[in-house]
């Protein structure tokens, strides 16, 4: 059972209502994290514009589903992996590369890089080294994309807390466990 409702076209106030139906004309549903982030209009504004800025990035859509995939397995948000598991689908993204992506692995050198860093980022609260920032350059990413990749897992780092906290409930095919999914 969730812990925070979520807003409802009947419930919503006139600044919630505008969130939903914004969110609903530009995806063509409200998924349940943010009808239930519409308890703020502040807090589901703020994600929306972070989110949507990110997504005119220079990381392609593929790379951000893999952030989201290997940050949502981090931190256990069933949400989160159900999500963008479809989603990453949805984005071209393989079965395989998305288990692996969950694993924090990849068959390619770049995007395992990325998911490396990612994984440090997480497990070490920001505290990388200099090494682990120039490995991501060796790779070929340009400071920007290193600082998009830092700011995509921090997105999905609060996305993922955020729907602990509140329960939310999941509204994507429900992801397999991991190791029931191999």
């Amino acid at each position: 059972m969730s812990h925070i409702p979520t807003v409802t076209e009947s419930s919503a106030t006139p600044e919630q209502q505008a969130i939903l139906t914004a969110v609903k004309k530009s995806l063509g549903i409200v998924p349940n994290l943010v009808s239930t982030l519409a308890q703020s209009p502040a807090a589901a504004n703020a994600y929306l514009a972070f989110s949507g800025a990110l997504s005119k990035g220079s990381l392609s859509a593929k790379t951000r589903e893999l952030i989201a995939l290997a940050v949502g397995e981090a931190n256990s948000c069933e949400y989160c992996v159900s999500a963008h598991t479809y989603l990453g689908s949805h984005a071209g993204l393989t079965s395989e590369e998305v288990l692996d992506a969950r694993r924090g692995t990849s068959t390619d050198p770049k995007r395992e890089a990325a998911l490396t860093f990612i994984q440090k980022v997480i497990t070490e609260r920001g505290h990388v080294s200099g090494e682990d920032v120039e490995s991501l350059r060796t790779h070929g990413f340009t400071n920007g994309e290193i600082v998009e990749i830092v700011a995509n897992t921090a997105l999905n780092i609060f996305t993922n807390y955020f729907n602990h906290v509140a329960a939310t409930e999941i509204d994507f095919p429900v992801a397999p466990k991991l190791e029931a999914a191999v």
